[in-house]
């Protein structure tokens, strides 16, 4: 079973380019989309998850166990039946149960049977870990549970697309852990996509990743593949803040962090620099590299 997204395009009334001839194949498993705020993930997410219309382009989901092959873009109603969406924001009725609103949204997926729903809404809540407060009402849940009780509602009726847009921004790191667990194990027999701009989700979780950058993809493959391509080309050098701006200058930084009063330069290069320290690199090097290529072409190509 996979995702086959090809030449994807949107362009607002006002003008931004969401999205710019995008193309990934995306298997079963956990895929990771990065990339910052305002880079297109969201827009991509809602094309997918049949909630807005795509300019140009095609998106396919093969392989299904039914031996259907369906057009995302034209199909509409038959995607929506095999998909499970959490968005980045999405609101509870504060004064419903957990319980009482998975039923509810149950009996808008169509499943008519009272018995058959409590046993699904059961099954949930105990595989969120929300069972012994499916009483509360949701306005008392924390955001974490809040979560949790919305990857709940994108499991009724066994999805084989997941998508969770920032699944994991504003939790504490117990929550983001227990996310990461339960997310790790829906993704085992489904397609799961996580579109996140936190770096640490995708290196815990994902097997396969794409960073996106104004619109565009600017790398694809293996979390682990991608890290070794930047093996010898990730220098470091801790400067005064006020010499920042001279390095930028002169070397491509590519990232700055504060650190013992001082800020820590990484900067990309295929040839040894002078001062600076060879230092392994990891995804956010891959991350930040990627971003600061992507700006840069996305900017030459404005003008």
């Amino acid at each position: 079973m996979q995702l086959e997204i090809n030449g994807l395009s949107k362009t607002y009334s006002n003008g931004v380019r969401a999205l710019q001839h995008v193309s990934l194949t995306i298997k079963q498993g956990m895929f990771g989309l990065l990339g910052p705020n305002g880079a297109g993930k969201s827009s991509l997410m809602r094309t997918i998850s049949t909630l807005q219309e795509a300019d140009s382009g095609s998106i396919r989901l093969t392989g299904l166990p039914s031996g259907d092959e369906l057009n995302v873009l034209t199909q509409k109603d038959a995607v929506r039946r095999v998909l499970g969406y959490l968005p980045q924001e999405f609101g509870v009725y504060p004064r419903v149960t957990a319980e009482a609103m998975l039923d509810h949204i149950a009996s808008l997926k169509g499943i008519a049977n009272g018995s058959e729903r409590k046993e699904l809404v059961q099954g949930l809540l105990q595989k969120v870990n929300l069972y012994d407060v499916r009483k509360k009402n949701l306005g008392t849940y924390s955001g974490g549970m809040k979560q949790r009780f919305g990857i709940a509602q994108a499991l009724i009726g066994s999805p084989r697309l997941i998508i969770v847009d920032e699944p994991t921004a504003g939790l504490d790191p117990a929550e983001r852990n227990r996310f990461h667990n339960l997310l790790a194990e829906i993704g085992e027999n489904t397609i799961v996509i996580l579109s996140t701009h936190i770096v640490e989700d995708v290196t815990n979780l994902c097997s396969d990743m794409a960073i996106i950058c104004l619109g565009e993809v600017v790398a694809t493959g293996n979390p682990n593949e991608l890290v070794k391509d930047l093996n010898g080309k990730i220098w470091q050098k801790s400067v005064e803040k006020a010499e920042i701006e001279t390095y930028r200058q002169s070397h491509r930084i590519i990232s700055t962090q504060l650190k013992g009063g001082k800020t820590r330069l990484h900067a990309y290069s295929d040839v040894p620099l002078t001062d600076f320290d060879s230092v392994a690199p990891d995804l956010e090097d891959v991350y930040f590299a990627k971003i600061s290529e992507g700006t840069v072409v996305g900017a030459r190509s404005e003008e």
